[in-house]
């Protein structure tokens, strides 16, 4: 399918690893014009191609200045995804977590894709609209132990697509987001202290590049139909019974 990216004007969140990393690299490899705002400094190898802007995606001059630099080096904005994700505590019961351990998640996973999706439309209204794409996840819509802090920010971003959504709508600017199962990223496998991230033992964590592909569907224009929906990645994942409701193995 031709995704009709070439030419494009896209701006995305944390794109020095992980999933964001590898949706700059897919919107290069269709033609796009890539902008990057990221904490970390330009990776090595990275292509000078890309525009790359140092800062943290939770302060708002920060992001208006990255977006207002974006527009002025490619003459427009097109596309913004937020691929930006905090954590914080992993396995902490609710009784030990501290407020700020709850506010960091939010901030950056939840604030961060506002104020991306706040200062995009601004851009977008100039050029007829746009499209936002957030990096949600599978706990948008189902929790785990000790994961309140990264629950609550994720299902803030589900209903943050949905309103911004209803919105910008009027604007000719969608919004949607995908929501991935634990991913083989930096961050997870930092999270579950491993070499190689794995969510479940008979399913492993999958690359990032299986993400890529509908964050660059609901990017293009072969997506116009679709908005304030939210893609669950989770690779059957919600299909299976839970592990209390599995029948157990039979014995040879």
């Amino acid at each position: 399918m031709n995704l009709n990216l070439g030419g494009s004007t896209v701006l995305l969140t944390c794109g020095a690893s992980g999933i964001g990393r590898a949706v700059a690299a897919a919107f290069r490899a269709e033609g796009a014009h890539v902008s990057v705002l990221d904490r970390g400094p330009r990776p090595a190898g990275e292509s000078t191609g890309v525009l790359w802007h140092q800062g943290d995606v939770t302060d708002e001059a920060t992001v208006a200045r990255t977006v207002k630099q974006t527009v002025a080096r490619f003459g427009g904005l097109d596309v913004a995804v937020g691929c930006a994700m905090a954590s914080g505590p992993m396995g902490e019961p609710t009784t030990r977590i501290r407020p700020d351990e709850f506010s960091h998640p939010v901030a950056v996973n939840l604030t961060g894709h506002f104020l991306l999706a706040k200062h995009a439309a601004r851009a977008m209204y100039d050029s007829g609209g746009g499209s936002v794409v957030m990096v949600g996840s599978v706990s948008s819509v189902v929790s785990a132990p000790g994961t309140v802090p990264y629950c609550a920010a994720n299902g803030g971003v589900l209903m943050l697509t949905r309103a911004l959504a209803v919105d910008l709508d009027a604007h000719g600017i969608r919004v949607n987001c995908v929501c991935p199962r634990t991913m083989d990223t930096p961050l997870s496998r930092m999270n579950l202290g491993l070499a190689k991230a794995s969510s479940d033992s008979q399913r492993p964590a999958p690359l990032p590049q299986g993400v890529v592909r509908s964050i660059l569907f609901f990017a293009s224009p072969a997506s116009a139909g679709i908005n304030g929906a939210a893609q669950i990645l989770d690779f059957g994942g919600l299909a299976h019974p839970f592990p209390s409701m599995r029948a157990p193995t039979p014995l040879s």
